[in-house]
């Protein structure tokens, strides 16, 4: 499954996107996903989606997703949009909802209180992340996202429908009964947690589980036949019971797609994610074959005199740090350690590379500002301060080579560092610069 670099707009240039033609379609949506709180384009398969943020001009705005769509067009614009909430209430741990919408030749919003809004919160100004989104291009795989959406949306709303929105996660994927059955009784011994109690717990009371789920859940919900078993709403039994049995037909669900559509969720993609993949063409096969098991190749040649840019996501390449010349100081068990010099020699900023874990981390405690032929100016100290700050206060580093996709850094951490706002410490560092350089004069 494809998942990659999702590239993210914030501010003025999202409004320009916005004004540049006309023909648009907005849906309202209900959310249980933090929501931007200012407008954010997300460049996702092939398409621009517009979240729009829950602020406007000071005042509270109704969340909601604006697509580019021609008057005629509306069904097409407002399939891509349940196709695009479906991967990401998958993604993001939550739902995505398409309340209502509304064709416009301007980009106006749909906004009714009662069905449009965020329940979880709101995230800051450029904090909404949902980079490296996997694309869905199998039908089986999106219509299992889409009956995931409906459950999570429905859970809170009606638990019976929740309940077979997440049975059919898992029946629209097999035209054999036998084999479902199959599949289910043994993903059952799987589950852990609240499910495995539940599981537990019926099985101690003799009951057949998958069976349970089946006659007592999903046609019990579905059904209503004059003397078959079904869900009584007037019976709080009945809802008590459903109610319990939800946790293990979601986990279920949430391992079917998960294990056998293999698609990753945000926490996932995190954790397992190779950063490194992304230059491995750049290294020989069998250099990166050792690496990646720890061990000691003689060199990494192929990286020395890389030409890479720092970038802070997601606002771009930071002035004075790109076309930085790359050279490889030492390999040791699968992790390489790289320098990066600035044109002039005067910024130097290392890094290394883990391709045992497939990661690459900042290394904050050594580089900084070079005194050589040439010595550092006003500019040169207010990109490695920009680097350094930005980085010290969470913000993620990326490396771009070429038309790669870019290395993503992990987050530091700061020990014994009390964090500032990277605004005023880089403007500070700026002006202590400037007063020692009048004083030497």
């Amino acid at each position: 499954m494809r998942t990659p670099y999702t590239p993210h707009i914030f501010g003025d240039q999202v409004a320009e996107k916005l004004a540049a033609r006309r023909g648009w379609l907005t849906a309202g949506v209900a959310s249980s996903i933090t929501w931007p709180s200012l407008d954010v384009c997300i460049e996702y398969a092939g398409d621009e989606y517009f979240l729009r943020g829950s602020e406007l001009d000071g005042k509270p705005s109704p969340p909601g997703i604006t697509i580019a769509c021609e008057r005629n067009d509306s069904d097409d614009a407002i399939s891509k949009i349940y196709r695009f909430t479906s991967i990401l209430s998958w993604y993001m741990g939550g739902y995505v909802d398409v309340s209502g919408y509304i064709w416009g030749s301007h980009p106006c919003l749909y906004g009714d209180l009662r069905t449009v809004f965020s329940t979880l919160g709101i995230a800051g100004e450029k904090s909404f992340n949902c980079n490296y989104l996997p694309v869905i291009e199998d039908d089986n795989t999106r219509k299992a996202l889409a009956f995931w959406r409906e459950g999570q949306r429905l859970e809170s709303v009606h638990t019976s429908y929740s309940f077979l929105s997440f049975y059919k996660v898992i029946e629209c994927q097999f035209s054999n009964a036998k084999k479902k059955v199959t599949w289910i009784e043994q993903a059952i011994d799987k589950l852990t947690d609240r499910a495995a109690k539940r599981v537990a717990d019926l099985r101690s009371d003799k009951i057949d589980v998958s069976r349970h789920l089946f006659e007592s859940g999903r046609c019990a919900v579905a059904h209503a036949s004059f003397e078959g078993k079904i869900v009584d709403p007037d019976i709080p039994a009945d809802r008590r019971r459903l109610s319990d049995d939800l946790i293990v037909m979601e986990e279920l669900a949430r391992m079917y797609i998960r294990e056998e559509l293999e698609t990753p969720d945000f926490r996932s993609m995190y954790r397992d994610r190779d950063r490194l993949a992304v230059w491995a063409s750049l290294l020989p096969a069998e250099t990166i074959t050792a690496l990646s098991r720890g061990n000691t190749p003689p060199n990494c040649e192929s990286l020395q005199g890389l030409k890479v840019s720092i970038c802070l996501w997601p606002d771009g390449s930071v002035s004075g740090l790109e076309d930085m010349l790359m050279h490889v100081d030492g390999i040791d068990k699968g992790v390489v350690q790289v320098s990066l010099l600035n044109q002039r020699k005067t910024v130097l900023l290392v890094f290394l590379f883990d391709f045992k874990s497939g990661k690459a981390h900042t290394n904050l405690e050594v580089g900084g500002l070079i005194y050589g032929d040439e010595k550092p100016n006003e500019d040169d100290v207010r990109a490695y301060a920009t680097f350094f700050y930005n980085v010290v206060a969470n913000g993620i580093a990326e490396l771009w080579h070429g038309d790669l996709e870019p290395i993503e850094c992990e987050v530091v951490i700061p020990v014994n560092i009390i964090s500032r706002a990277p605004k005023e410490a880089i403007e500070e560092a700026v002006e202590r610069f400037k007063s020692e350089t009048l004083t030497n004069v």
